[in-house]
């Protein structure tokens, strides 16, 4: 049997009142690809923190859309919304540093002015940086 190779998207009310439902699809996502608990709740921190940071940005009234990736043994989640303006997350804040302890990669991506996303990998059983 092959390697699990899914696609999922949601989209969602850029409202923190609906973070609660992506955690809940993150950690599902996750323990389908046989994640430890423990990578399971770092994972769903880390799209919980990257979406925090990206509603900051977020125009009133608009989506926070959310793909997850599912390959073998990792996970990549990009989540994004329409912003006013270039702007890009501030890569020297606390939110970011636990991102990037939280996760194995995590990139911040501008593909047009009036859009930013977040994308995170995590790989099932690697190991953190002590």
């Amino acid at each position: 049997m092959g390697a699990i190779r899914d696609v999922v998207s949601a989209r969602l009310p850029a409202d923190s009142a609906y973070l609660s439902v992506l955690r809940m699809i993150t950690a599902g996502l996750a323990a389908r690809l046989d994640f430890t608990l423990d990578e399971i709740e770092d994972l769903r921190i880390a799209v919980d923190e990257a979406c925090a940071m990206l509603l900051n940005e977020s125009v009133p009234g608009t989506d926070l859309t959310a793909e997850f990736e599912l390959a073998g043994q990792e996970m990549q989640v990009r989540v994004e919304v329409a912003t006013v303006g270039n702007s890009t997350p501030k890569r020297d804040d606390f939110a970011w540093m636990v991102l990037t302890a939280l996760a194995d990669e995590v990139d911040a991506v501008t593909d047009s002015p009036d859009r930013m996303a977040i994308v995170l990998r995590k790989r099932r059983g690697a190991a953190r940086p002590s």
